[in-house]
């Protein structure tokens, strides 16, 4: 886990508040980006380029999002020497900047370092928000993703997502014999690393609620089994060996449960496992193939797949594996269902017409909207705050095995704003953590 020494200072307004800040709606669909300024933040010699550094990381996080234009510096008619130095509104106002994000770094005698940040409502001339951090100066990144955090949730209303990691499979190899390592990065890609060296399969991991244990996948021996690894210390503890899983687990809301889907002489259902006795158990019964659940946000329901109406569709039972019912009702097949974070929507994966899709539902069925489509899309992670997805897409290989492509992509929840993921070598089956912070 990263610790940060945290200072946190709210500044008082220069200014009366005004009756209309700025602010972006993204609760009824497509918004105009906002135009923000975000000079590089002030430092002495010795931490200009940290200064250019942090402001460039949450310039990129805004970016990202979709809800933000970035206003080019060349436009920038006023240069901040200092934090106190209070913004020329009018010349902001003549370059239409909507919001400013005015920035400080400075290392301290103890050699740590100190992040300061005040947003500006440019029109209002209104502060509206003002925080400093003090922490080690390799966490310059995680402040930064911080500072957007909050930047992003003073403007649009919303819990932000930048303080966040993505797990995923790294791929090399020819289709046909696949390298899979288990792999960890921030959400924008930069600190990747390798937790797993690819001497054996690993698939699907999974996110703690306490983003500090992954659950995963792997094959040893030709026997699938679970289990968690601890991202702080590098420890893996074996969960068991499961023969029959369908489906790689996933933890409860509160930590303390997992819930996977196994076969059991031929008959595939839904089981629970609480962490601490190990005790499993079964959650359906039924002949046909139920896989792929997921916990709703308070625990209360499951969303799953099946087969048990004729088709793979998509289902929801209560905790307890009572009261099932099917939720999905459009042509295709439906797979993969992800409670969103807010408990909002379902996100699934749907074949239709040899076409893959990633698309989004209420909890009753209503509303499906297909935000994604490729020759293979599949296994959607919500972002904590519920308002994008991450995806991973495969491209066709040739009839040697080669050629195939595997990438990661980011969609927002209008199907706007999608946004491939670098990463050093292919990807699949992401799982976003919740926020760091």
């Amino acid at each position: 886990m990263r610790i940060f020494l945290l200072f946190v200072m709210f500044m008082v307004a220069f200014s009366s508040v005004s009756k209309a800040e700025v602010s972006i709606d993204i609760t009824g669909g497509r918004a105009a980006p906002l135009p923000i300024a975000v000079p590089d933040f002030i430092s002495i010699k010795e931490d200009i380029a940290i200064g250019r550094d942090v402001a460039s990381v949450v310039m990129a996080d805004l970016k990202r999002s979709g809800l933000f234009r970035i206003m080019g510096s060349k436009a920038f008619l006023q240069k901040f020497d200092s934090i106190n130095t209070r913004p020329r509104f009018a010349d902001w106002k003549v370059i239409n900047a909507q919001a400013l994000v005015q920035g400080r770094v400075e290392t301290l005698k103890d050699g740590r370092l100190r992040v300061e940040f005040r947003l500006w409502d440019v029109f209002s001339s209104q502060q509206l928000k003002g925080q400093a951090y003090v922490t080690e100066s390799s966490n310059w990144r995680s402040v930064a993703h911080i500072i957007s955090d909050a930047v992003y949730e003073r403007i649009t209303g919303e819990k932000g997502y930048f303080d966040t990691r993505i797990v995923y499979i790294g791929e090399t190899g020819i289709q046909t014999n696949r390298v899979k390592r288990l792999a960890i990065m921030d959400q924008d890609g930069a600190n990747n690393r390798f937790l797993t060296d690819g001497s054996t399969l690993v698939l699907t991991p999974r996110f703690s609620p306490t983003s500090q244990e992954i659950t995963y996948f792997s094959y040893f021996n030709d026997v699938p089994r679970v289990y968690l690894f601890n991202i702080n210390t590098g420890k893996q503890e074996l969960l068991g060996n499961f023969p029959g899983m369908t489906f790689a687990p996933r933890f409860s809301p509160n930590g303390k449960k997992i819930i996977i889907s196994m076969a059991n002489k031929g008959n595939t259902e839904i089981y629970e496992m609480e962490l601490a006795s190990r005790r499993i158990k079964r959650l359906t019964k039924h002949p046909a193939i139920d896989t792929s659940p997921s916990y709703s946000p308070d625990s209360s329901r499951i969303t799953f797949n099946s087969d048990r109406g004729g088709s793979q569709q998509i289902y929801v039972m209560n905790s307890n594996g009572s009261n099932v019912r099917r939720i999905s009702f459009g042509k295709g097949r439906y797979a993969t269902p992800v409670w969103s974070p807010r408990g909002d929507y379902i996100a699934f994966t749907k074949m239709y017409n040899k076409t893959f899709y990633i698309g989004v539902m209420h909890p009753d069925g209503s509303g499906e909207r297909l935000l994604a489509s490729g020759y293979l899309v599949e296994a959607p992670t919500w972002a904590p705050n519920g308002r994008v997805l991450m995806f991973f897409q495969q491209t066709k290989a040739d009839s040697d095995g080669k050629g195939a492509t595997s990438k990661l992509y980011s969609i927002d929840l209008t199907g706007y704003n999608e946004h491939v993921v670098i990463t050093p070598t292919d990807a699949s089956d992401p799982a976003w953590s919740p926020i760091l912070h």
